[in-house]
């Protein structure tokens, strides 16, 4: 008889982004050493995602499992400790005894799409073994526009196991990158999510999007200010917001405030960066 899976809820709250939900509900009783280094994983995880970097560093010591450590590589890049803790990992990937890590592998494959260098990225991920790294594949390949290997990985992860919360939001990032008749499948997968548990930011973002897509951009403007309250500093939720805004013909110039001062790294800041400098050069020119 298959013995109960104990992390089953605490994954689920730490996919669909309630982070803070699955610190708290961490005390899981009775788990080997294997599930309890997987448990501080997904709770130090949830740190990270919350932006509470310097907690994480400072409670994983050099004692700790290979996995936590890779965790603890992770908050050292976001904090800017770029080439060190790029530096640590490759050194780290490079031991045989490791570098085969799935987590170590998977913390590699994040860090290394932060950086743009998806091919690197791969190095690392592409031979799978958990869904986690499946999960992160298609990512990848959508950042690469390449829909179609991103849904061979998603084929993998539903032979695996098809119902698996992993697996679903695969589908619907990959429906999302498709477009066209696929948004309603995306928009049906996250529709579920917000049946079957606690409403997350990262659920209304994905609802939002694809009613954005759908051209609905008053539903999707009601989603992301349910979002904005669950947490006022998301930069997905603050982008979101301003094209949701732009396409409603209203202001978006706080919320493009609000992404500068707690996100300056995010892509739509640059964006619109360049864009204001493009514009001021051409202005320049005709003057």
């Amino acid at each position: 008889m298959a013995t109960p899976d104990l992390l089953f809820n605490l994954r689920n709250l730490f996919y669909l982004g309630a982070y803070q939900a699955a610190i708290n509900n961490s005390d899981v009783q009775g788990l080997d050493a294997d599930a309890a280094a997987e448990r501080d994983t997904i709770v130090f995880r949830s740190y990270i995602a919350l932006g509470s970097y310097q907690l994480v560093i400072s409670e994983i010591d050099s004692s700790a499992a290979t996995s936590l450590q890779a965790v603890k590589l992770l908050a050292l890049y976001l904090t800017g400790d770029k080439e060190g803790a790029i530096s640590s990992l490759k050194e780290w990937l490079s031991d045989s005894a490791i570098g085969s890590n799935p987590v170590l592998r998977l913390i590699a494959g994040i860090i290394f799409m932060h950086e743009q260098d998806y091919n690197e990225a791969l190095k690392h991920t592409h031979t799978g073994g958990t869904l986690d790294l499946h999960a992160l594949n298609v990512q990848i390949f959508i950042k690469m526009h390449r829909s179609d290997y991103a849904e061979k990985q998603l084929k993998i992860m539903q032979q695996i196991d098809e119902d698996h919360t992993l697996t679903q939001l695969a589908n619907a990032w990959l429906d999302i990158a498709v477009g066209g008749s696929k948004i309603r499948e995306a928009y049906l997968i996250f529709q579920d999510f917000a049946e079957k548990y606690p409403m997350t930011g990262m659920v209304l973002n994905g609802k939002a999007v694809c009613c954005m897509h759908m051209g609905s951009f008053e539903e999707a403007e009601t989603l992301l200010l349910e979002a904005l309250n669950k947490d006022a500093k998301d930069p997905e939720t603050l982008a979101n917001l301003i094209v949701c805004n732009l396409h409603l013909g209203k202001p978006s110039s706080r919320y493009l405030s609000q992404l500068k001062l707690s996100h300056p790294d995010h892509v739509l800041v640059k964006t619109a960066a360049s864009s204001e400098a493009n514009f001021e050069r051409a202005l320049q020119a005709v003057a």
